[in-house]
């Protein structure tokens, strides 16, 4: 993947970031205003609701004592509220209108008593009227042969109102930061592997594409110029020669794809069982013995370490295996050796293919598993046989390490847990011995 395609998946990962950040703040925004609003109304609707009751209890009160003979009067002929029904740190206005139409009042303001509107002299139940400029909450009883209003300020509501406001006004902005904050980060966060896997099949279609290109126009060519005239036998032959190399590469390439197709779309491995990697490394390395000797290469294998089971799906081991042996056949020099090893030691088994090949230089190394990616041009591939490898051994719980071999070729190595736990002792290892049986490539 070139860096100006990580530029852009980089730059696209914020801008969807950015825009679901921005969604998510202002649904947020919109929910916490209703939530607010519905607080502020709760609360003051809870706090009116206790003013109601108190002076609807004082107004009871002052009947209860008027009609028992008590003292209700006052020393001026009015009425006064009770102390046990009194608001605590709030002041009660009553204002007693009596049968001849006089009215008095204990409320005062600048010095002079505070009058009521007519339309308040008779009420009943609690509302709220504006006295002075000021908002009052009234009740009103008969008591006696006179008429009583009841009334207390709601400053203390809106006291309330105003601080509850205010704390609201302080959270939200602090609330709505977090939120965008947090909002970018899982968006990043769930929006980079979708970007990265929607670039990696653009990626894959756009390779797959062109390596199929090559070959489809190999056919095309040998078939249109067979078709244009008569050919002698040998032209023919070398033709269809070249029309069947071209027809395997692509039915190789095609299962490639077909086999990664169907591990990205899997759940999870197949059904794994105790695999002995050793006994599998030496029947695929006996695979490979005609290819090692038309290479006129060594292939020496070391499998006889005490206790080499795994728990893997067995066609996928002899799939990396061959992936493994049939690069280190291929990049190896004539005349040189192909050491395959396996190794028990700490709970875990080894797999190493050594080559003589020329190496998998430092800087290429993080790439090479990379789909369709090539560390040399030199040699015919798609690139797809390391991103199999790769899958196999990420999905069997296994770890790579790669160097360089004490040829100065390649060393692939993987290991995996061990089937059955406990301590075991490595057997001693045989000098390697070089098979000549032959077999076919696997695909």
């Amino acid at each position: 993947m070139t860096a100006g395609s990580g530029a852009i998946r980089l730059t696209d990962v914020r801008k969807q970031s950015l825009r679901v950040a921005f969604a998510t703040t202002a649904i947020v925004a919109v929910a916490y205003l209703v939530i607010s609003v519905a607080v502020v109304l709760l609360v003051t609707k809870n706090l009116t609701e206790q003013i109601d009751t108190r002076l609807t209890g004082a107004i009871t009160g002052i009947q209860f004592r008027a009609g028992t003979g008590g003292t209700a009067p006052d020393g001026d002929g009015g009425y006064s509220a009770p102390p046990d029904r009194a608001i605590p740190g709030a002041q009660l206005f009553l204002w007693t209108v009596f049968p001849d139409g006089t009215i008095q009042t204990n409320a005062s303001y600048a010095g002079k008593p505070v009058s009521l509107p007519s339309e308040y002299l008779t009420i009943t139940d609690p509302i709220t009227a504006t006295v002075q400029g000021s908002s009052v909450r009234l009740a009103g009883g008969a008591v006696g042969s006179a008429y009583l209003i009841v009334g207390q300020t709601l400053q203390s509501v809106t006291d309330t109102q105003s601080t509850t406001i205010g704390t609201e006004m302080y959270i939200a902005p602090v609330l709505l930061l977090i939120v965008f904050l947090g909002a970018v980060a899982i968006g990043r966060r769930v929006a980079t592997p979708v970007e990265r896997a929607r670039r990696q099949q653009l990626e894959f279609t756009a390779d797959a594409s062109h390596e199929l290109r090559t070959p489809l126009s190999v056919i095309e060519a040998n078939t249109s110029l067979a078709l244009a005239q008569p050919r002698d036998d040998e032209w023919y032959r070398s033709a269809f020669e070249r029309v069947d190399n071209e027809s395997k590469r692509m039915r190789r390439l095609l299962e490639d794809m077909l086999w990664l197709a169907r591990f990205d779309t899997a759940h999870g491995p197949p059904n794994a069982e105790p695999v002995d990697v050793g006994v599998l490394a030496s029947a695929t390395a006996d695979r490979f013995g005609a290819v090692a000797e038309a290479r006129k290469l060594t292939l020496a294998v070391n499998a006889n370490a005490t206790d080499s089971v795994i728990n893997v799906p067995p066609d996928w081991l002899d799939r990396l295996l061959g992936v493994l042996l049939d690069n280190a056949c291929k990049f190896s020099a004539e005349g040189g050796t192909v050491n395959v090893s396996v190794t028990s030691d700490s709970g875990r088994v080894s797999l190493t293919v050594d080559d003589a090949g020329p190496g998998i230089p430092e800087e290429e190394r993080p790439r090479i598993f990379d789909r369709f990616h090539r560390a040399s041009e030199t040699k015919s591939g798609a690139g797809l046989g390391l991103a199999i490898a790769d899958a196999i051994v990420r999905a069997t719980d296994g770890r790579w390490k790669v160097g360089t071999s004490a040829a100065g070729g390649a060393s692939m190595s993987v290991s995996w847990p061990r089937a059955f736990a406990g301590p075991k002792e490595t057997a001693p290892k045989r000098a390697p011995q070089p098979t000549d049986k032959r077999a076919e490539l696997p695909h």
